[in-house]
């Protein structure tokens, strides 16, 4: 294949929207969230949390604290592609995320 051709494939291809988590293994607490592509934002995190320039000062704290090795990222949940794609996943990615944030019981408490 070519390169054109490889980037038409990658354009055509729905992202994986879904809800993901980052989890403070020690303490408990959570980043919570939803995004159009929640592999990519797991990554982001990750990245802006190694680089040290993560917005969350407490979960910057704890990764300052306790390494990598102390949190778990994960995607909890994906979207499946409707047939049409004309579907608003915000709403659909609001609905999911209420629906795990009711699963996990997460109170205001265990979030950053």
């Amino acid at each position: 294949m070519d390169r054109k051709e490889l980037i038409r494939q990658y354009k055509e291809t729905p992202r994986p929207a879904g809800v993901y988590r980052v989890v403070h293994t020690s303490s408990g607490r959570t980043l919570f969230g939803s995004s159009f592509d929640a592999p990519a934002m797991l990554n982001r995190v990750q990245a802006q949390l190694k680089m040290r320039g993560h917005p969350n000062p407490q979960l910057s704290k704890d990764w300052a604290a306790d390494g990598e090795g102390a949190f778990v990222f994960e995607v909890l949940d994906l979207l499946t592609p409707s047939e049409g794609g004309d579907g608003d996943l915000a709403d659909d990615l609001r609905i999911l995320e209420a629906l795990w944030v009711e699963k996990l019981g997460l109170g205001a408490e265990a979030l950053y």
